[in-house]
């Protein structure tokens, strides 16, 4: 039975992909529109409390906002821009925290400002993402991935909702062990366009639409129960790490996250199989298609058994680390990072784990990494942030009506954002500072930044919101309008969640204020 190629469908992530067209008029205007935001808000009048280098981050900060919504420019290079202009740019402003006025005045030159461009690739959670874009690449140049998720439905029966249900399953066990939600999408889309082809469906029914969305939707939910899921959560936990001198272990986030996610994705079934109700409810030939596919596979090879036992470790540091262990997250996927190339031991050569390695996803990481610590480094994000808590009325509200307002916005704004880490890296920095600047006793910072970052996944409403959402799209199974409206139902049974679990769960185990 033919199978799409798993190279072509991984595109997104393909070095060798055809050249990008020229950019529209859209992208240049987008170009220009940034530039402009960035020269009115760098020499725009001095504001009271905010430091040259503060306003000067501010005008960098929208000239980022804007490429990246409009996405005048291909992410990684807008990475480069942005760590360029912070270089230049901030090199003419003075320099913070001197002794005396004379120096206080000097300019901080190129090369202190380079630093604070830098920063972000010295953050242990870079190492994190680059390395699970290496266990990601494993996966695929063993085709482990693509066994679990066949074998897992060759389990399925042929009723089109255990077929859904079956799909899920895999999204959510493809969580644990490929960190990177694009690298699960592309595994899943092949498979998922393989079943369409075998059962003799139409490309365009609503049983072909359904299984991509699913697909999709199940992978951005667990985006939220589990830290290693996604290049955004390390984000916050950097930020966390750097500003408070903390982090989240693994299992502290999957016990405030995986509830959440697992009461989601059963809403998500139920959505999706009642807006999407399928032409069928049986696919006749179904199971019998599945496993030809897995028998293609013939049996596991050397290199999968390695790779399952490696990971199954790993997966057991993650989550016992601070009970059986001190070894962080990052330290330990490093390390199995480093057997999975070594001869001999490992599963991959140099040159295999480079196949479609997302680099530029890297360099995105840590320059917006970089751009949050100089906006709590220059005070611009403390600024900013004193500036919502003053208007918003939040000075002395409640943990709930910080948490609820903060996540309505933040689902609001990304409408306007196709990355979530971009979002991450943007956002995270003044959530942080927010949440400084209350007055709610005993709010806890690190945890409501925690649950924020929760909400920093809810890409569920375009498909332009997520990677993997676009994944899905571009194998023609369903329309926009499809996306959106099942997004927007499944986007209001989060925030119902939200209230839910904002009034009993994550009070009760402390992740919004500390005890009296």
């Amino acid at each position: 039975m033919p199978v799409p190629d798993r190279a072509a469908t991984a595109a997104p992530v393909s070095p060798s992909r055809p050249p990008a067209p020229a950019p529209g008029w859209g992208a240049r205007l987008g170009l220009l529109a940034a530039f402009a935001a960035l020269a009115a808000v760098a020499w725009m009048p001095a504001a009271p409390g905010l430091p040259p280098s503060g306003q000067m981050m501010l005008g960098i900060l929208a000239f980022a906002v804007i490429v990246w919504i409009t996405e005048a420019l291909d992410y990684a290079v807008s990475a480069v821009v942005i760590g360029a202009l912070m270089t230049f740019l901030l090199a003419m402003t003075p320099e913070l925290a001197k002794p005396d006025a004379a120096a206080a005045t000097a300019a901080m030159g190129t090369s202190k400002a380079l630093g604070l461009a830098l920063t972000g690739f010295g953050n242990s959670a870079v190492a994190l993402v680059a390395a699970a874009c290496f266990i990601a690449a494993a996966m695929t140049a063993t085709g482990l991935d693509r066994r679990i998720a066949l074998k897992v439905l060759s389990k399925v029966d042929a009723q089109v909702n255990h077929i859904v249900i079956g799909a899920m399953v895999v999204g959510f066990l493809l969580s644990f062990i490929v960190p990177s939600a694009t690298a699960r999408m592309a595994c899943l889309m092949p498979i998922m366009m393989g079943f369409v082809q075998s059962f003799g469906v139409d490309k365009r029914s609503r049983f072909a639409g359904l299984l991509m969305i699913t697909a999709a939707q199940t992978t951005s939910v667990w985006n939220v129960g589990i830290k290693t899921s996604a290049a955004q959560n390390m984000v916050a936990v950097g930020f966390i790490e750097k500003q408070f001198g903390t982090g989240i272990t693994w299992t502290d986030w999957f016990i405030a996250g995986a509830p959440f996610s697992a009461l989601l994705t059963v809403a998500l079934y139920f959505i999706l199989t009642r807006m999407m109700k399928p032409e069928m409810t049986e696919i006749p030939g179904g199971q019998t298609a599945i496993r030809a596919q897995l028998a293609e596979l013939g049996p596991m090879s050397a290199k999968e058994w390695k790779l399952l036992a490696m990971v199954l470790v790993l997966l057991g540091f993650w989550s016992t680390e601070g009970v059986l262990h001190h070894v962080d997250t990052s330290s330990s996927t490093i390390a199995a990072i480093a057997l999975m190339l070594m001869p001999r031991i490992g599963v991959m050569s140099w040159k295999e784990s480079q196949r479609g390695f997302p680099w530029g996803t890297v360099v995105l990481f840590a320059v917006g990494i970089s751009v949050g610590s100089a906006l709590l480094k220059t005070q611009a994000a403390a600024w900013l942030a004193q500036l919502i808590v003053t208007h918003l009325g939040l000075a002395q509200a409640s943990a709930f009506t910080i948490l609820m307002l903060l996540s309505l916005f933040l689902i609001v704004i990304h409408l306007g954002f196709a990355s979530a880490t971009a979002l991450a890296s943007t956002m995270i920095p003044i959530v942080i500072s927010v949440l400084s600047a209350v007055q709610t006793p005993g709010i806890q910072v690190v945890g409501m930044t925690m649950l924020l970052q929760f909400v920093v996944s809810f890409g569920f409403i375009l498909p332009v919101n997520s990677p993997q959402a676009m994944i899905a799209f571009s194998t023609d199974t369903f329309s926009a309008r499809d996306f959106v409206r099942t997004g927007l139902v499944l986007t209001l049974a989060a925030v119902a969640l939200l209230v839910v679990f904002a009034l009993t769960y994550w009070p009760w185990m402390g992740y919004m204020t500390r005890a009296a």
